[in-house]
């Protein structure tokens, strides 16, 4: 890498050296053992994030003397006598942004932004031998949103392509504007429904917080001043060695003893009440069997006890100071045995019908049984029959920024939560409720938050940082390392699923039959809704007379599962959508004409669990069949260019292009998804004209790589006239609007964004009734314009429509509110050309290709964005991942460095194509995006792992000694 840093001049003899931050001298001293990281917060750069504390993310990566490196594992005496440069200081002088700032801000090269400091600081070193493998130079930069296209195409330049064609291979067929379909085949856009006026919606216009993002300024939860909080306190928690145990006794005195240490609090100090930590519109969705410190610890890591103390050195020291006796219990960790008469019982001291649960005397959580038509008959009359169990496993959200949380008062003495979280409405709901405090006695509120994926639609740091906040009468803040998030929080539910499908000779489905077993873990958060939802639009994507589905939530030893990116349905969808291809390799028939004679059409009954499709779920808009057809489409394509590279085709069982090791297939995977969640997701927005004539929005949904902000701008932009860039977005607080369910099920747009386009509209419409009134036009010939209101041929401006309303006594402000229903269906169609090694089990993507049906695309770019980032992490789910848990209920798998998350090396560069579709029921003829891509990939992928190998893998990760291992199996 090329070194351009000047080198600071020489100290004075004698002289300690000197240590410069961003061009300053910085008087401060470390402390003995501190890393660069953490002095360099103190001094001021919030830029450095902190992801892992353990050289594993490159989140927390600065300059020394113009050389990347981690700062968390960088002593920060050892920098003294040199120059650090953070994100801080990289732009010049006079604010122009660094070439490479500037390239992250026009590919827009992030989501969230949680990684976005690290990966430009390490980009800014690059010379050309480094921007030509990138592979090797961004190995220590992990991104968890983008899927890393995004963060090439900054490196490279915007319009930089990264997919390595074979030679004499046609253009990449990849929509590299991120638009749709209809575009790649030149046909006419267009927006339907969007105002006359409207430039914002449907282009891929920049997210508000681009600057603020690439130059460090963008503030997250813990990015605050280090005087912001006078006297704040720190938190750690004291967790369970334990799968199960009864708390004897908690001696404090050693430490309450250590210099520093203000209070222990114990189940002696909480609540009795119990709660679940998963937020749903409807509190009553999930179990009440939770508390915040219990004396019966259900798994290993849950917290015990929580120490406060002047700094988190002296609150780590209190908590080993502890000293806890326990009372171990028989614990059960395999949710089989679970269920087994006679297992340990989680939690036996549940009413199931108080606690909402359904058989906690045999640790069943939730469970469903239904049969439409007959399966059994629908069996015997298949011509082929596949019959095989499935399995998946934990996956962590991994959110770069951890949970964390800093509970004050403000001046009237009200509890103010500054918390990472995508339900700040129900969040200050939970704590009123637990807390036993007036609503209006809680303000909630976050910044912008490092990436959420389902993990942050819990209370998990808030509740017992908000206590320790009460008692102590100070503020104190709770910051979760990488370890507490493998140990202490929620992954995916693991799933078993034993299915047994049949179809006639010419493909048509007549059986459908799913057992289902999932482990919700110690705790049910989340696990009856995860249930319902994976066994609902899995099987409904098909006609089939005769369904039936078994399926049971288990408690178990183990830590807790909850939400996560799909909410069931990636883990459902593995084992249906192989079962497909199964049935059409029985059949000799393509797998997507199988899917293509079976899958939902408009006028299908939508039917899953229950004999009548759901009342409010809508096919506003369909646009699987042309999906279906994007992707054969494009697979074709892909063969074709390697046919004319290399003269075979690449299914040619002698490979000439790789060699006699490799196997090579192809595999695809259909997903539907319902746009909003059932039982209620509620938004409300107001939309104003400020007295300086600027458009503003208020929203209740955060932001965390969704993109929502940017959607409500474009959306209120496109109702009010405006440029996308100039309305000015205020979100996620609590003070704000009355109410807001959150960002989690996809909705920001088609919930919350609807609610912003209803808001708008009225506020346009009484911007040209003002303006009417002042020029004296009909308000027919107004038109809200960038800027200002075009009334009969005069443009108005904005500022002086705003002061004639004010001495008019009329408020430009209006308020718009949806309540989720009635709902649309999605549709992701996935495919991949894979070869694998047979010598090794090694899988290489040779393409791979998404379809998908989101409506009218609000933000192309952005959209293609979701699109990625949700393939790039279901590879991770398909190839890599697994929190693994031992026999006695340990995760064994608690930093990034025994966790693959995907990097850049380990991401194929996807082709992305959006079906043409408008809906009827989303803002402008919009869908949901975001967590539907996930959900298609792991069985597509499977299913061309099959096609390559002639093995059947029926559980995952698709490691690579697995995959060795299934081979050999089947050759032996």
């Amino acid at each position: 890498m090329t070194d351009t840093t000047t080198r600071p001049s020489a100290a004075t003899p004698g002289a300690a050296p000197v240590l410069r931050v961003d061009g300053r001298e910085v008087a401060a001293e470390p402390r003995p053992g501190q890393c660069l990281r953490t002095f360099l917060r103190e001094q001021g750069a919030l830029g450095v994030k902190k992801g892992c504390d353990g050289g594993d993310c490159g989140a927390c990566t600065v300059h020394v003397d113009g050389v990347p490196v981690h700062s968390c594992l960088y002593p920060a005496r050892r920098a003294a006598g040199h120059e650090v440069t953070t994100i801080g200081g990289l732009a010049g002088e006079d604010g122009e942004l660094h070439p490479v700032q500037q390239r992250f801000a026009d590919a827009q090269g992030f989501q969230c932004g949680f990684c976005t400091a690290g990966m430009i600081m390490t980009a800014a070193t690059f010379d050309d031998a480094d921007r030509a493998n990138l592979p090797r130079s961004l190995k220590g930069n992990l991104c968890r949103c983008t899927g890393y296209r995004a963060i090439a195409d900054a490196v490279l330049g915007d319009d930089a392509c990264g997919t390595d064609h074979p030679a004499g291979a046609a253009p990449c067929d990849a929509a590299h504007d991120g638009w749709t379909a209809a575009h790649a085949r030149g046909e006419a856009g267009g927006v339907a429904g969007a105002p006359p006026s409207s430039t914002a919606f449907g282009t891929s216009e920049p997210a508000p917080a681009s600057r603020a993002v690439v130059t460090g300024q963008a503030r997250y939860t813990l990015d605050v001043d280090p005087d912001a909080y006078s006297g704040l306190l720190h938190l750690r928690l004291a967790r369970s060695p334990h799968a199960h145990a009864r708390v004897v006794a908690v001696d404090d005195t050693a430490a309450l003893a250590v210099p520093g240490v203000r209070a222990v609090l114990t189940h002696a100090d909480a609540p009795a009440a119990r709660f679940s930590t998963a937020q749903h519109e409807l509190w009553t969705d999930d179990p009440d069997d939770t508390r915040i410190l219990d004396d019966v610890v259900r798994y290993v890591g849950q917290r015990v006890a929580a120490v406060v103390a002047d700094s988190v050195a002296a609150a780590e020291a209190g908590v080993r100071a502890l000293r806890i006796d326990y009372e171990v219990l028989p614990a059960v960790v395999d949710p089989e045995e679970a269920m087994a008469p006679g297992a340990p019982l989680v939690h036996p001291e549940l009413d199931a019908a108080a606690a909402r649960v359904s058989r906690p005397e045999a640790n069943v959580v939730a469970e469903v049984h239904s049969e439409l038509g007959d399966v059994e008959a629908g069996l015997a009359e298949a011509a082929v029959v596949h019959e095989a169990t499935y399995r998946t496993q934990r996956v962590q959200n991994a959110a770069l920024e951890t949970h964390a949380a800093i509970a004050s008062f403000d001046d009237d003495g009200r509890l103010v939560v500054r918390t990472s979280t995508q339900v700040p409405y129900l969040a200050r709901r939970h704590l009123a409720r637990v807390l036993d405090l007036p609503d209006d006695r809680v303000r909630v509120y976050c910044a912008r938050v490092g990436g959420g994926f389902g993990g942050k639609q819990e209370v998990l740091v808030e509740d017992v940082t908000a206590l320790a906040a009460l008692r102590l009468g100070r503020p104190v803040q709770l910051e979760l390392t990488r370890t507490d998030t493998f140990v202490g929080t929620t992954t995916r539910h693991p799933f078993r699923i034993h299915v047994r499908a049949g179809a006639r000779s010419d493909g048509t489905l007549t059986a459908l039959h799913l057992d289902v077993l999932s482990n919700t873990g110690a705790y049910g958060n989340h696990g009856p809704g995860v249930m319902f939802h994976g066994c609902g639009e899995s099987i409904a994507v098909y006609t089939c007379a005769n369904k039936k589905v078994d399926a049971h939530c288990v408690y178990t030893h183990t830590p807790p599962a909850g939400a996560f990116r799909g909410y069931g349905l990636s883990q459902m969808i593995f084992a249906v959508e192989s079962a497909m291809d199964e049935l059409a390799r029985q059949l000799g028939m393509d797998p997507l004409e199988l899917r293509r004679r079976n899958v939902v059409r408009p006028g299908t009954p939508m039917l899953s669990t229950a004999p009548e499709p759901e009342e409010d779920v809508l096919y506003g808009s369909y646009g699987l069949d042309q999906c279906l057809e994007l992707t054969d489409d494009a697979l074709a394509r892909g063969r074709a260019r390697d046919v004319a590279a290399y003269g075979a085709d690449p299914r040619d069982p002698a490979l000439p292009w790789l060699g006699e090791e490799w196997g090579v297939g192809e595999g695809t995977a259909v997903s539907m998804i319902d746009t909003v969640p059932p039982r209620g997701h509620l938004a409300h927005v107001r939309a104003r004209l400020r007295a300086d004539g600027v458009v503003e929005a208020e929203v209740g949904t955060a932001e965390f790589g969704n993109g929502t902000t940017t959607v409500h701008a474009q959306l209120v932009a496109s109702a009010t006239g405006q440029r996308a860039a100039d309305v000015v977005v205020r979100q996620s607080d609590t003070d704000l609007v009355d109410h807001d369910t959150g960002a989690f099920g996809s909705t920001g747009t088609v919930v919350a964004g609807k609610a912003s386009l209803a808001a708008a509209t009225e506020l346009a419409e009484r911007l040209r009734v003002v303006a009417s009134s002042l020029t004296g036009a009909p308000p027919a010939d107004c038109r809200p314009v960038p800027g200002g209101v075009e009334c009969a041929g005069r443009l108005v401006p904005l500022a002086e429509v705003a002061r004639h309303a004010d001495a008019a006594g009329v408020r430009l402000e209006a308020e718009g509110r949806w309540g989720g229903t009635p709902r649309s269906v999605a549709f992701n169609v996935h495919g991949f050309r894979v070869a694998v090694r047979r010598g090794t089990g090694e899988i290489r993507i040779l393409q791979s290709v998404q379809a998908a049906d989101a409506g009218e695309v609000v933000n192309p770019r952005q959209c293609r964005g979701q699109v990625e980032g949700g393939i790039a992490q279901a590879l991770g789910a398909a190839l890599y991942e697994d929190v693994v848990v031992d026999d006695a209920g340990r995760v064994t798998t608690d930093i990034f460095r025994q966790y693959h998350l995907p990097t850049f090396a380990d991401v194929p560069r996807s082709e992305v194509y959006f079906a043409r579709t408008s809906d009827t029921t989303g803002p402008l003829g919009a869908k949901s995006m975001s967590e539907s891509p996930f959900n298609p990939v792991a069985p597509a992928l499977a299913n061309a792992v099959r096609a390559a190998t002639g093995v059947r893998f029926t559980e995952l990760p698709l490691a690579r000694d697995r995959v060795y291992l299934g081979m050999k199996a089947a050759a032996s």
